[in-house]
């Protein structure tokens, strides 16, 4: 069984990340998503809220994909975690150059610290690739309609929180 290991804040889970999922689904046989808990981040949600949302999500995809599809919080080094939950990929999605130049770095230091595990970077589709959480809670913040980058079940946790 092939496995492989997304990370991310995921703070929140948003169509970009589903669509990295979906194409990460095409490679292995089990995916798990890696929920950071990143404190410098300041995350808008809780990890339990982002561990529920990803779990939903990851649950819709299971059965659509045939992929199992599970939610991993972690704290520790990337390459542990990829480790301790047997992946032997690592997936990141890109959006644009500067994601790559990061990403670049990372895995040179990835790879020294663990030859055997490889990373795949992936694109989403092309009017996904501007999405990122960050703005995505910016807009809603803001009173804007989020409906065409999150799932309404997140557009609604994000008005709860925004208390729109």
């Amino acid at each position: 069984m092939r496995t492989g290991l997304y990370p991310g804040t995921f703070d929140p889970i948003t169509l970009g990340h589903v669509d990295i999922i979906e194409r990460a689904c095409l490679l292995v046989d089990r995916l798990v998503i890696g929920v950071a808990i990143n404190r410098d981040k300041g995350p808008l949600f809780s990890l339990e809220e982002r561990v529920a949302m990803v779990e939903a999500e990851s649950a819709r995809l299971s059965e659509t994909t045939g992929t199992e599809i599970v939610a991993h919080p972690f704290e520790n080094l990337l390459i542990d975690c990829a480790r301790d939950v047997g992946a032997s990929i690592i997936i990141r999605g890109l959006r644009a150059v500067a994601d790559f130049e990061y990403e670049y770095q990372m895995v040179g230091m990835n790879r020294k610290l663990d030859h055997s595990i490889d990373t795949v970077f992936l694109m989403a589709d092309a009017d996904r690739q501007a999405i990122a959480s960050k703005l995505v809670k910016e807009i809603a913040r803001l009173g804007g309609d989020v409906a065409p980058f999150v799932r309404p079940e997140i557009k609604a946790a994000l008005a709860e929180k925004f208390g729109k």
